[in-house]
């Protein structure tokens, strides 16, 4: 159907960039900069150095930067993970896919992984914990750190969805062995096709990643130093964004302008949870504002049968789907999250009549 308000729209997003979009693709594509160019080096450093870390490496999705660190920090036969019961599928199937087992931890009201619950979860097989920030709000890594600390295990930050937030002015992918990033069009920062990186400060890390990325190769020597794969960020990608990242702030100074809409303009309505947890030093970013209404599909449905196109990740969690063989340990709060979640949009493209439409819809539903 056509939305009157989209969840985000790539195409009015352009047009804002038009003209710094266009320069880039003019310079990679008359000079013939196709592959592994100055322009993913510059992109690498540039993140390298918003996150906090010493190294980037640029790679061709969010789930290869997860797959590529579990491998880099040795995880793989006989090791278990632990991951969160709520999240995208692929933190989970790095894991499996490096032969490794995952093991579940239900989560928190704040859609991340219980703390509190993890190190009931931990076995002399115990390798890595791989906390997710979702939505733009950080897990609690102070005690992630500190729980890994305490029983010599890897912590791979799952940061796809948290590009810009922070603990105690700490970025997000700057606490563990690595962080990794997902670059889909409807990140935060998005590209125009699907991208991904790994942060690190570990030099040797960040060189394996460099040759497993193109099939295990030194580029420099032309030896090859491992079985690899081939999941390079195209340069093309790169550049662009390299351009989005210089207006990451301000576009996360709107994003929470338009947060602190939602809040006041939905704040009191009966069943309704909003995504303000209020913590001091944790910064929310909003990669999306996630409610929790108790009516579930009916809200979702509403709002999308009256011009407001909502997100609802995930109706059905991702254990559940019997052909991935994993493991359901009772999880009660990923199940509530799940029969509540509404994503509604949350994007700089927005205006100010889409912002107050979106609130109007809202109410409407709880004044039907």
């Amino acid at each position: 159907m056509a939305y009157r308000v989209r969840f985000v729209d790539p195409a009015k997003n352009y047009a804002m960039i038009k003209e710094e979009i266009d320069r880039a693709y003019l310079e990679v594509m008359s000079r013939g900069d196709l592959v592994d160019r100055a322009q993913l080096r510059s992109f690498e450093g540039n993140l390298a150095q918003y996150v906090g870390t010493k190294f980037a490496v640029g790679l061709n999705s969010g789930y290869d930067a997860l797959h590529i660190s579990l491998r880099a920090a040795r995880v793989g036969p006989g090791h278990e993970v632990i991951v969160p019961a709520h999240t995208f599928v692929a933190t989970c199937s790095a894991v499996v896919n490096v032969g490794a087992t995952p093991v579940l931890v239900d989560v928190g009201r704040d859609f991340n992984i219980d703390v509190g619950r993890i190190e009931e979860a931990i076995t002399g097989r115990t390798r890595a914990i791989i906390p997710v920030h979702l939505n733009g709000y950080m897990a609690d890594m102070p005690a992630v750190m500190a729980l890994a600390a305490s029983h010599g295990l890897v912590v791979v930050e799952d940061a796809c969805q948290s590009l810009g937030s922070s603990i105690h002015g700490k970025p997000a992918g700057s606490w563990g062995l690595t962080g990794c990033w997902s670059f889909y069009p409807f990140k935060i920062l998005g590209g125009y096709g699907d991208a991904g990186a790994i942060t690190t400060d570990d030099p040797d890390l960040a060189l394996l990643a460099r040759r497993l990325r193109y099939n295990g190769e030194d580029r420099d020597t032309g030896e090859y130093h491992a079985h690899g794969f081939t999941c390079l960020l195209d340069n093309l990608q790169a550049a662009f964004l390299d351009v989005k990242l210089r207006h990451l702030p301000a576009w996360i100074a709107k994003r929470k302008r338009i947060a602190a809409t939602y809040r006041e303009g939905l704040a009191g309505l009966p069943g309704l949870l909003l995504p303000h947890y209020d913590r001091p030093a944790f910064n929310h970013v909003y990669q999306n504002y996630v409610v929790r209404a108790e009516e579930g599909t009916a809200f979702s449905d509403y709002l999308k049968e009256h011009g407001v196109e909502v997100l609802t990740q995930f109706r059905k969690p991702y254990y559940r789907h019997a052909a991935l063989a994993l493991v359901d340990r009772g999880f009660p709060e990923t199940e509530a999250l799940c029969r509540e979640v509404c994503s509604l949009p949350m994007s700089v493209e927005l205006s100010d009549e889409d912002i107050s439409y979106v609130v109007e819809t809202v109410r409407a539903f709880y004044h039907r």
